[in-house]
């Protein structure tokens, strides 16, 4: 006997329409650690710093505390001029 859900195939429709948001969320946040993270190393090494290939063979775009894989991401857009906001100071201290 063969049981058939009616609401089934909209139901799961609806859930590879979400995975697709989400999976579209986090390329968006990977893409955008990478630009900081290249940005960072650029500074570092502008600034005379050398970053050994084993160093950057370990960085990671996913190991950042705003990546999370619950399907929620808080988005801020501060500006729209296409230009980075400024790298913050590892001297500096951690703001709460």
């Amino acid at each position: 006997m063969s049981w058939i859900c009616g609401g089934c195939h909209a139901y799961r429709e609806g859930m590879e329409n979400q995975l697709g948001a989400l999976v579209m969320a986090l390329n968006a946040v990977v893409w955008w650690n990478t630009l900081y993270m290249d940005a960072a190393v650029k500074e570092l090494e502008a600034g005379g710093l050398t970053i050994s290939q084993e160093i950057r063979s370990r960085l990671s775009p996913l190991v950042h505390e705003h990546i999370n894989f619950h399907g929620r991401y808080p988005i801020v857009r501060s500006h729209g001029d296409g230009v980075l906001r400024a790298l913050r100071d590892p001297n500096a201290g951690q703001e709460e």
